[in-house]
């Protein structure tokens, strides 16, 4: 059902790319098939040799882009006042009845208070920020970057018209970490990022990335100190011998965090020969490539209030072995491939991967799509 207001949605574009760039992406073109969409992107978010990514900022690794018909401003720069200002024509221009905001990193914060001021001075729309992340484990461990955070996130909370997390257990955090009341914050599911094209044929896929093993254990997307790898490895080591000699454990991302921990605990395997790195930030063209190599997807994070790497395995129908923590309880709850294990558990882990071995079942991915997303977004704006 059409509501006939004009949405603006912020968040990142595609200069620092990342899962957030893509929600943003999705979110717009999908509202936009029914609403008034228009776009403010933030492009350059900190010094680029500060950013762990640095190695793929800039290049053009996505296929996914806007729609032709939204208006978008990109974009707004950390340090540039004159970026802001035609930020400030921009929404001038559209007059939104409506903002929602991306909140994933403080290190925005300055910009998102200044839209939030800058609408505030034209036309006093609704305002919502949509929570990607309660808070950032690195960031809450720099003391500046926490008071930052601590001072202009409270500034940007401050009489917002409603909030939005991706599930219940986020929703309990923020309303208890930000004095929000639970009222005002609607749980929206997190949409499948079903954007990668189809499923390959295994044995072509393992063809074009050079493997012969049997069985493939995947772990993909960036690698943080939370996505408990190190766990993931031990756990690789301890499957069966007489498993382990059809296995290959690939471990596909960015490396963000820990790399010499990373590179000297395979090195010291005694199953390094079956251990896989593939260290980039993957293209588009590729991810579909990975999934379909795969027997299994593994991620064994140590926290997480969701992961866009679980709703692509969940779009490819892949068994997916994730740890039992933050949102993934309920955002994963209804996909019959999902195996839960406690978080920090090599056994568990193990257990689990190996239950699957020789298994070539394919899952149906839950009922995520993109246009019922939109209609939970409806529902919301009409209420406020």
């Amino acid at each position: 059902m059409a509501f006939n207001k004009s949405i603006c949605i912020v968040g990142p574009s595609k200069l620092f790319l990342s899962g957030i760039s893509y929600y943003t992406i999705r979110l717009a073109n999908t509202m936009s098939a029914k609403e008034n969409v228009s776009v403010v992107c933030f492009r350059q978010l900190l010094p680029t040799f500060l950013f762990p990514g640095k190695s793929h900022v800039g290049k053009d690794i996505s296929d996914l882009n806007f729609s032709s018909g939204i208006p978008i401003f990109d974009g707004m720069d950390y340090n540039n006042p004159l970026t802001w200002v035609r930020a400030y024509s921009f929404i001038k221009e559209q007059k939104p009845d409506v903002i929602i905001l991306q909140w994933w990193t403080s290190s925005v914060a300055h910009m998102h208070l200044l839209l939030k001021l800058f609408a505030n001075l034209i036309n006093k729309p609704k305002i919502i920020v949509e929570f990607h992340e309660v808070v950032d484990p690195f960031e809450e461990s720099i003391l500046p970057i926490r008071l930052y955070s601590k001072i202009t996130g409270k500034l940007l909370r401050k009489n917002l018209d409603a909030y939005i997390t991706h599930s219940e257990s986020d929703k309990q955090l923020v309303a208890k970490r930000y004095a929000i009341a639970p009222e005002k914050i609607h749980v929206i599911p997190h949409g499948l990022y079903d954007q990668y094209g189809e499923l390959l044929d295994t044995k072509e896929a393992r063809k074009h990335l050079l493997i012969k093993d049997e069985f493939v254990i995947l772990s993909f997307g960036l690698i943080r100190k939370y996505k408990g790898i190190p766990y993931l490895i031990r756990a690789f080591e301890q499957l069966p011998s007489e498993v382990l000699e059809y296995c290959r454990l690939l471990i596909v991302g960015e490396i963000w965090e820990d790399r010499k921990e990373l590179l000297d605990q395979i090195k010291s395997s005694p199953y390094y020969d079956r251990i896989t790195l593939v260290d980039e930030y993957v293209p588009d063209e590729k991810v579909n490539l990975y999934f379909s190599a795969a027997d299994v997807v593994v991620l064994p994070y140590l926290r997480a209030s969701q992961s866009g790497i679980a709703h692509i395995a969940m779009s490819f129908g892949k068994p997916v072995v994730v740890s039992e923590v933050g949102g993934l309880k309920e955002s994963m709850a209804k996909y019959e491939g999902t195996f839960f294990v406690p978080p920090e558990d090599v056994d568990s882990i193990g257990k689990a991967i190996l239950s699957r071995f020789g298994e070539k079942k394919h899952y149906e991915a839950p009922d995520q799509k993109w246009d019922r997303i939109i209609n939970c977004y409806t529902e919301l704006i009409q209420s406020i």
